[in-house]
Parts: C-alpha cells; sequence; structure tokens
C-alpha cells in the first residue's frame, strides 16, 4: 500500500495487576476481530479503588489499523 489510509477506534482494557497488562488485554481482545493493527495510543488512565486498595485498572486507547483497500 503506497500511501495507507488509517481507520482510529477507542477501546478501554481492564486489569486487576496493572496498567500494562490492561493496555494488552485491549490490544489482544481487539486483534481477534480486527485486522491489521498498527499503532495504540493511551489517553486515560484510571481505575477502582475498594478498602483503600486498587480493585482494577482501566485503561482507555485510541488504536490504529490499515484499511483494506
Amino acid at each position: 500500500m503506497k500511501d495507507p489510509v488509517y481507520k482510529v477506534i477507542e477501546l478501554t482494557g481492564t486489569s486487576t495487576t496493572s496498567v500494562e497488562d490492561a493496555v494488552v488485554a485491549a490490544i489482544k481482545r481487539a486483534n481477534k476481530t480486527v485486522k491489521n493493527l498498527c499503532w495504540f495510543l493511551v489517553v486515560d488512565t484510571r481505575g477502582t479503588i475498594e478498602k483503600g486498595k486498587v480493585l482494577q485498572w482501566q485503561v482507555t486507547l485510541k488504536v490504529s489499523f490499515a484499511v483494506e483497500e
């Protein structure tokens, strides 16, 4: 593809262990149904708290893929 065109989607991954695991979970899941994943950008990081401890990490990503001709 000489001059590729990209589409950007937004995903939110979650993990009880880390921000990185939340990113990996979102990309791994998207890869099951979206072809040609190219890059991601973390746009938001947040989490839930229970009894003073982090219960879950939530990471919102913009994920890009090349549009097929």
